[in-house]
């Protein structure tokens, strides 16, 4: 705890792409495959990089 006060590091980057992973895989409970969830994924991932760049 007092590393965490301390130090300049934080994971709230990884925790918060961890959280955007299981709101789609709630939203997306009837996909047939595994590689329609994974290319969700990367689809929600590059409009969110793409919202922050304009």
């Amino acid at each position: 705890v007092l590393n965490g006060a301390a130090l300049p590091y934080s994971n709230g980057c990884l925790e918060g792409f961890n959280r955007k992973i299981k709101q789609i895989e709630r939203t997306a409970f009837g996909y047939f495959n595994f590689i329609n969830l994974l290319t969700r994924i990367r689809l929600e991932e590059n409009q969110y990089k793409e919202n922050i760049l304009t």
